[in-house]
């Protein structure tokens, strides 16, 4: 007799495949009843079994929304803020390096990398003193730089 060769007399009976999800009994670690027991079941997060999110019970922004009927050509998504992307800026102050009598342009002001890009425009605002007389053009202007730069004797072409 070879032990090799032994058989049982009863043939293999397949286990009983309950939960499917390891050795952690017929639940599988899942609890017995309930929405998180049951197969392919996920809670999203934030969800609060029906009541608001925590997020949606907070003030929010001004803004267009994207409510249905709102014929406003500025939706958004409920996690997306609009914002306007605004011109660069150079301040009075930032131009005393040019020389006297040089003309200021926003190509001008992209070369000497006072600005970094000039396709929603530039804008002289009035902080701080001008010190050379300075010709402007092409350039958005606010009334207290334009002062400033007459002041000193300079031009502002629009």
């Amino acid at each position: 007799m070879d032990l090799s060769r032994l058989k049982p007399n009863t043939p293999r009976k397949s286990q009983k495949r309950v939960g499917r999800g390891g050795k952690r009994g017929t639940f599988s670690g899942h609890g017995s009843k309930g929405q998180k027991s049951r197969a392919g079941a996920s809670v999203k997060p934030g969800f609060r079994g029906g009541d608001n999110r925590l997020w949606q019970l907070f003030p929010k922004q001004r803004g267009a929304t994207k409510k249905p009927g709102n014929s406003s050509p500025h939706m958004k998504h409920r996690f997306f803020q609009l914002r306007k992307d605004k011109g660069s800026i150079v301040n009075l102050f930032d131009l005393n390096k040019f020389k006297a009598g040089e003309k200021i342009t926003p190509k001008l002001l992209l070369e000497s990398g006072l600005v970094y890009n000039i396709k929603r425009g530039v804008k002289i605002l009035g902080n701080g003193e001008l010190k050379n007389k300075l010709s402007f053009e092409g350039l958005k202007i606010s009334k207290t730089a334009q002062l400033k730069i007459e002041k000193v004797g300079g031009t502002v072409n629009k």
